[in-house]
């Protein structure tokens, strides 16, 4: 007869179950013994399996500070689905902050705006463009006539390329302002 070698507790080797989880362990496998019997296995061949769908991986950088970070934007069919960090980009090695993180809900969330909106009596409502370019160039010549040209700061893109950077601080030094900075300074 073979002796039950002990593990100093007066037990043996074999792991002690209680109750619940002897139940649990036994449940689960005879559910997974039946379940070829009751023909749920089989319904899942490798020829009926459903195909994961294609993306087609582009890989691009963040556009909100100069650092441009890597990413890899998953496009179905022209529409930006996914995105993911570019784990070998030479800058950022799959980093990204929590603005270059939600890159994408700035192209393709439902909550983006899509065209100008004014706040009047209480209840956002559409306006056209012209409508809103008009009363924001107004309302910026009133500020300049009221408070002076360095009353308003000239925000660009750390992305701008020479040329457009300097057009941005042509347009600046027309409005009479030396107050120009970029965003990724912020």
């Amino acid at each position: 007869m073979a002796q039950v070698k002990s593990n100093g507790n007066g037990r043996g080797f074999l792991p002690q179950l209680d109750r619940r989880t002897f139940l649990k362990a036994t449940g689960m496998g005879l559910t997974a013994g039946f379940l070829p019997s009751l023909g749920l296995v089989e319904r899942a061949t490798a020829q009926e399996a459903p195909q994961a769908p294609e993306f087609e991986k582009i890989e691009t950088i963040c556009n909100f500070c100069s650092v441009s970070c890597g990413i890899v934007a998953e496009v179905q069919n022209g529409v930006w689905l996914e995105e993911e960090p570019m784990f070998d980009h030479p800058i950022s090695h799959g980093g990204l902050c929590a603005k270059g993180a939600s890159l994408r809900g700035n192209v393709a969330s439902e909550n983006r705006l899509k065209y100008p909106m004014k706040l009047e009596g209480g209840k956002w409502g559409r306006i056209s463009w012209n409508q809103a370019l008009d009363e924001i160039s107004g309302q910026l010549l009133q500020i300049r006539e009221q408070y002076g040209a360095d009353a308003v700061q000239w925000l660009g893109s750390a992305h701008f390329s020479n040329e457009e950077a300097y057009i941005f601080r042509k347009l600046a030094a027309l409005w009479g302002t030396n107050n120009v900075d970029h965003q990724a300074r912020i």
